[in-house]
């Protein structure tokens, strides 16, 4: 069944110059992009967490993205993940404060 598609979620840590330059906005909008649904936030540390759920493919890409450093603003420094359950299902990607 190769047209089958598989959806997955996964958490992002996103480490660097990630705060007070319109990451999560720009993480957002290239999100609903891929028609990923989850959210973004920023952390105590500095660091910004996504979770991302959607086709393997297309969180795959969203990976890639913030591991390229996301907007031309951030200086992304390192990107941990790690698969992620969340206890809800998202219906559109959102920023939480």
């Amino acid at each position: 069944m190769a047209n089958e598609t598989t959806s997955n979620c996964v958490i992002c840590w996103v480490h660097g110059m990630v705060q007070g330059v319109g990451f999560r906005y720009s993480t957002q909008r290239e999100a609903q992009r891929l028609g990923l649904t989850g959210y973004a936030r920023n952390m105590d540390d500095g660091s910004v967490e996504v979770v991302a759920c959607g086709d393997n493919e297309k969180v795959e890409q969203l990976i890639t993205w913030l591991k390229a450093g996301g907007p031309r603003s951030a200086r992304v420094e390192k990107v941990l993940t790690e698969p992620h359950q969340p206890g809800r299902e998202w219906t559109n990607f959102g920023i939480r404060y």
